[in-house]
């Protein structure tokens, strides 16, 4: 697995580095060496964020915590990306994002749960900019809200996120 560090606000020392790279290693079992994971550690006035990311065949595995240590949210990030692993493991192995062998040894079957569409909605997509959509999506007390960015000409998501900001999700072209 590749491995990229980012830091914000930290100091990255090779002990750290090290138990990053040591920890990470658990995934070799569910990935291959071409899979690439990104690892952000952040100070911040309350502790430390961790965020990990695992890029594999267009699907992304990503959990962000917050904790006092960062060692203990790291641990608590790979907890809850195996969770996502072995939650929809037959789907994974299906689109090989995940080895089959990972789970060979598995001793305790966990149940997945149906993906079904419990409702559709269908409206017309007008062009608008990325401050009128998200005065849009406050209007609608949604957390995400879809449009056509009248600058672009694509369609985007605008969504409100943990820390009270806004993002943008942009299809690459």
């Amino acid at each position: 697995m590749k491995i990229r560090i980012i830091t914000k606000k930290f100091t990255l020392t090779d002990d750290v580095r090290e138990w990053v790279e040591k920890k990470l290693a658990k995934f070799d079992k569910f990935f291959s060496e071409d899979t690439e994971a990104t690892v952000a550690l952040m100070s911040t006035k309350i502790g430390e964020r961790v965020e990990v990311t695992i890029y594999r065949n267009g699907s992304i595995f990503r959990s962000e915590i917050a904790d006092k240590d960062y060692k203990c949210a790291l641990d608590t990030a790979m907890e809850n990306i195996e969770r996502q692993i072995r939650k929809n493991r037959t789907r994974l192995e299906k689109k090989l994002y995940v080895k089959k062998e990972a789970f060979e040894n598995e001793t305790i079957p966990e149940t997945e749960e149906e993906l079904s569409v419990v409702k559709t909605k269908k409206f017309e997509m007008r062009a608008m900019t990325v401050d009128e959509a998200i005065l849009q999506m406050n209007l609608l007390q949604h957390s995400f809200y879809m449009f056509l960015n009248s600058e672009t000409g694509i369609y985007n998501v605008v969504y409100q996120r943990a820390d009270g900001g806004y993002g943008v999700i942009e299809p690459l072209e």
